[in-house]
Formats: C-alpha cells, sequence, structure tokens
C-alpha cells in the first residue's frame, strides 16, 4: 500500500505536500487524514522550513470523502462518528493555525473537504482545470468541520449560496468569491506558484508567524479600541528591537538583502 502523502523539501526550506491517493481522486480517509494532520504538524515545528505547499498528485486536489471510508462511517454509531470528525476538525485547525507561510496548490477538482484544504492556506493558487464544491447539502449532510474556514474565506453571503445550492465554481468563479488568490493555466501553475514561493522568501520567517498570529487576534473577537491599540503599539515595539527586526531594518538602511534572503538549507 502506498503512502497516502508525499512530502518534498527543496534546498530553500520550501515543502510540497502531496496528497497521494490519485485513483481516488486524493479522497480523504482516516488514514489520509492522520498522515497530513502528522507532517503539518512536524514541517511546521522545523525551523528550516519556510512555506509548506499542499497539492494533489494526478489531474486532482481532492475530492473531499472518500466514498468507502463515508459508507463504514455510515454504518458506525454517533460516538464513532463524533470521534472520526474530530480528527477531520483537528487537522484543519492545525493547517490554518501553523505559523508557516501556506500555499495551495490546487491542480484540480477540490471537493467538501479539499475545499477546507484550500481554505485552511494562506494563499491559494488554482489551475483553469480546477472546480470547487462543496456538495454536502446534496448528501443531507452540511460541510460543518471546514465551515469556519471556508466562511473566513469567502464570507458569510457567499458561504450561504454555496453551503445552500452545493453548485460547481470554476477556478474564476472561485477567485471572485474570495477562495482563490491567483489561477494559471495548468501549464504555468508551477511558475504561478513559484512566484508565490518566491515572495513568501523574502520575508522574515518570524515577522510572518506574527503576522499571521495578528491576524488571529485581531478578528477573533471584541476588541475594544484601546485593546488594540495597546496589543499592536506592544507587538512592533517587540518586533523593532528583536533580532530579526533589527536585521531587517539594517538590511534596508544599508540597502542589502536580509540574512533569510536567499538562505538554503
Amino acid at each position: 500500500m502506498s503512502e497516502p502523502i508525499q512530502i518534498h523539501v527543496d534546498e530553500r526550506g520550501a515543502a510540497t505536500i502531496t496528497l497521494n491517493r490519485p485513483e481516488v481522486r486524493n479522497a480523504f480517509d482516516d488514514r489520509l487524514i492522520g498522515r497530513l494532520d502528522t507532517a503539518v504538524s512536524d514541517l511546521g515545528a522545523d525551523p528550516e522550513i519556510r512555506v509548506i505547499v499542499l497539492t494533489g498528485a494526478g489531474k486532482a486536489f481532492s475530492a473531499g470523502a472518500d466514498i468507502n471510508w463515508m459508507r463504514a462511517m455510515a454504518a458506525c454509531g454517533h460516538d464513532e462518528n463524533h470521534a472520526d470528525a474530530l480528527r477531520l476538525a483537528r487537522l484543519m485547525a492545525r493547517l490554518d493555525a501553523i505559523g508557516k507561510p501556506t500555499v495551495a496548490r490546487v491542480n484540480g477538482p477540490a471537493i467538501g473537504g479539499g475545499v477546507g484544504l484550500v481554505a485552511c492556506c494562506d494563499i491559494a493558487v488554482a489551475s483553469t482545470d480546477a472546480r470547487f464544491g462543496l456538495s454536502e447539502v446534496r448528501l443531507g449532510l452540511v460541510p460543518a468541520v471546514i465551515s469556519p474556514y471556508v466562511i473566513a474565506a469567502v464570507g458569510r453571503r457567499n458561504a450561504r449560496r454555496l453551503f445552500l445550492t452545493g453548485e460547481l465554481l470554476n477556478a474564476k468563479q472561485a477567485r471572485r468569491a474570495g477562495l482563490v488568490h491567483e489561477i494559471a493555466k495548468p501549464s504555468n501553475l508551477n511558475a504561478a506558484v513559484e512566484d508565490q514561493i518566491a515572495q513568501l522568501l523574502l520575508g522574515g520567517p518570524v515577522a510572518q508567524r506574527e503576522a499571521k498570529q495578528l491576524i488571529r487576534d485581531i478578528t477573533a473577537g471584541p476588541f475594544g479600541p484601546d485593546a488594540v491599540q495597546k496589543h499592536t503599539a506592544e507587538l512592533i515595539a517587540r518586533l523593532r528591537a528583536s533580532d530579526e527586526g533589527q536585521e531587517g531594518l539594517g538590511a534596508f538602511l544599508d540597502k542589502r538583502k536580509a540574512a533569510w534572503v536567499g538562505k538554503t538549507r
């Protein structure tokens, strides 16, 4: 049995995770979820990793839940289904919260949980061949565990339409909805992803982690004007005095590249 994911790390510290079940369009089962969760955790903890790219083998990104896995879970009771759903929920939360920049390389259809993975990534670059669908309602279900991330990506109004109709979006429609940032012809997809990686490698890794946390802090809930001012002032003061901040400012003033730019493993 082949591994459900493959991992490749290049000399820049850019890690690519490939969902590797092309025979079922990279659909989820418990094994893939477990392996992917472990990979995201391990790469997130590795200081040598700068960027994480998520993609699919073959012609699909991910078709969501594997039909055989769904059939097995349908035969289980509430407790088993709850535990199973929690495993997927933990994966989505880990991918969303990881301190590294993440890029979804959407090489083909992304359905159900596949849309969730795209929404959890910081940047999504899609092939013009990609299609996106939240078809759960047509099965008498809802996109429950992925809903926080999809709603954050597309907004409440778009989520209402997509959750209720289960319709497919093409790449242009997904970009208009906010799910995708860039689209490219299949022959240009790698170049488009590489462009995003190159942009990300120009940033300081500590600053990028703090930037992601800042967005979570500001959008997490009620934050009065005074609290926002205090929180953001403390953050920028801390980063200005940090080693990375000092290096970045020094490089700018000296008209040279910062130490992290062009660094290889």
